[in-house]
């Protein structure tokens, strides 16, 4: 049986990403961005919002880009990527979860000269660059050394 687990968010950055590198030398990058939901409360007829937010983690290339490309708190994004659940102890010795969307490709949405946002995206593992109306940054999460497109 086929299976399938994609995640697609359009929100704003709650705080500026972390930007951490692991022992082995992997840049991780984790943040979280509020998705909002406006609806009509069925018996005020009053419109209201719901805010859910989302933890966000990209790997190499993508924290990379991340970082180069200056995404600060309240930034815009369009997000994919994959719903992913892991399990740590914390210091005391209870067990913690977490549920992430690691972030496969990227569009950043604030435009340009609003918090002197650059526009563009990131798209992991493609080879031409996208035909959408703001550029992409295209690369390979594979190889550490390649150039970047721009």
């Amino acid at each position: 049986m086929a299976s399938l687990n994609k995640v697609m968010l359009i929100g704003n950055l709650g705080k500026d990403p972390e930007i951490r590198t692991t022992p082995s030398g992997v840049k991780k990058v984790s943040f979280s961005i509020a998705t909002t939901e406006s609806f009509k409360d069925k018996t005020t007829g009053e419109k209201k919002d719901k805010t859910e937010w989302h933890n966000i983690v990209g790997w190499r290339i993508t924290a990379d880009l991340i970082e180069r490309l200056g995404i600060k708190k309240g930034t815009s994004l369009y997000i994919e990527g994959k719903l992913t659940s892991r399990s740590w102890d914390d210091p005391s010795g209870q067990k913690k979860y977490i549920t992430e969307v690691e972030m496969d490709n990227f569009q950043i949405l604030t435009p340009r000269g609003q918090g002197d946002r650059p526009s563009g995206g990131y798209q992991q593992n493609s080879s031409a660059p996208s035909q959408q109306s703001a550029p992409s940054y295209e690369s390979s999460d594979s190889a550490a050394g390649d150039d970047l497109p721009f």
